[in-house]
């Protein structure tokens, strides 16, 4: 079997880390890089052994290590919602432009395949019929209907409430966050790069990843690891909205799996595909899940909530497994049932994102 050689970016980061291991195991060549931000990092932070500090803004250096590199694997981001218009350009920076340095040092060498890590926050809102089975795109959340606890999305032209769907990757992009708008950015940068250099790119859109090594509770976390820091803390999970949110929650080692499969498949042309377990499950189930395992107090519903965000999305995982031969094996019952007890990382992040 010939040796890939990866180039992959965010390498120390939560998912990278997985992702690293991963294609090392699978017989990878990985040059392994991450700019190591003390956002995400804390500021004692140390560069590992195996990865190389280097941001991907940096076009010299990126044109040095990507000579002989046969597809780059791009993980490197700034993530999270993004806690207040501050933030954009922290994100435009590091998300945008450094995929965009990233690109053109892959023209500039030659390399001709990427695999990028995209998300399910590209979509906005999730996928919604009404009472006669007619896709709708649901009314805007307004504050005062959220404020009198009325969470559920509804029909703009009766108002009636709307039962949610599975959705597709041809689903309208609505990015409803600075994260998300940054990750659209970020594919259409590689849709147009893939146009202009008949490059192959697989853009992976992660649901809602949980697991091993999750950083713990900032602004910038996902859920299970704030509901994990609660009970660490003794406290109990605090549960926004009434709890019903549908999501969809893959395990981190689901997410490193796909990426080795899109790095072997080496698709043609654009392509985008939701990487999740394809098994619904409530904001609410999560907290309940953590909470019993780890043996801390009941989740409190505490009906508070943020404007930016949505009500339902939960993503269909047939495309993936058609194109890629990508299924998600650990269930999400007992994965985050193991979460409860999994470690998580330690360093402490030093507030917002730098530009």
């Amino acid at each position: 079997m010939t040796t890939t050689r990866v180039l992959l970016t965010g390498a120390a980061g939560f998912i990278g880390s997985h992702v690293h291991t991963a294609l090392t195991d699978a017989g990878h060549d990985v040059v392994a890089v991450d700019a190591l931000l003390p956002s995400a990092h804390g500021t004692d932070s140390k560069e590992p052994e195996d990865v190389r500090q280097v941001d991907v803004r940096d076009l010299p250096t990126l044109t040095k290590l990507l000579r002989g590199v046969d597809v780059v694997c791009h993980q490197a981001a700034v993530v999270g919602a993004g806690v207040n218009a501050s933030d954009a350009p922290a994100y435009a920076s590091h998300n945008d432009l450094g995929t965009a340095t990233l690109l053109a040092a892959m023209h500039e060498t030659g390399c001709q395949r990427l695999v990028m890590a995209s998300s399910m926050v590209v979509y906005g809102d999730g996928r919604y019929r009404n009472r006669r089975g007619e896709f709708v795109e649901p009314a805007a959340r307004r504050a005062e209907e959220l404020a009198a606890g009325i969470f559920d999305t509804t029909d703009p032209a009766t108002g009636e409430s709307l039962d949610w769907e599975l959705v597709e990757e041809d689903s309208p992009l609505r990015p409803r966050s600075l994260y998300a708008a940054s990750k659209v950015a970020q594919e259409n940068y590689a849709f147009a790069w893939s146009l202009a250099t008949r490059g192959s790119v697989t853009a992976l859109r992660y649901h809602n990843v949980y697991g091993d090594h999750m950083p713990r509770d900032t602004p910038y976390s996902g859920v299970a690891a704030m509901f994990r820091s609660c009970l660490e803390a003794g406290e109990p999970p605090r549960i926004f909205e009434d709890g019903r949110q549908m999501r969809d929650f893959v395990h981190v080692r689901d997410v490193a799996a796909a990426n080795v499969v899109a790095i072997d498949a080496a698709l043609p042309g654009f392509s985008a595909f939701n990487v999740c377990s394809g098994q619904p499950i409530t904001i609410g189930e999560v907290a309940t899940t953590l909470a019993r395992e780890y043996g801390g107090p009941a989740p409190v519903v505490t009906g508070e909530y943020r404007p930016g965000d949505v009500r339902h999305i939960v993503a269909s995982p047939r495309l993936a497994g058609e194109k890629l031969g990508f299924r998600a094996q650990i269930p999400p019952e007992s994965g985050i049932a193991a979460f409860a007890h999994a470690p998580l990382r330690s360093s402490t992040p030093a507030g917002p994102p730098n530009v």
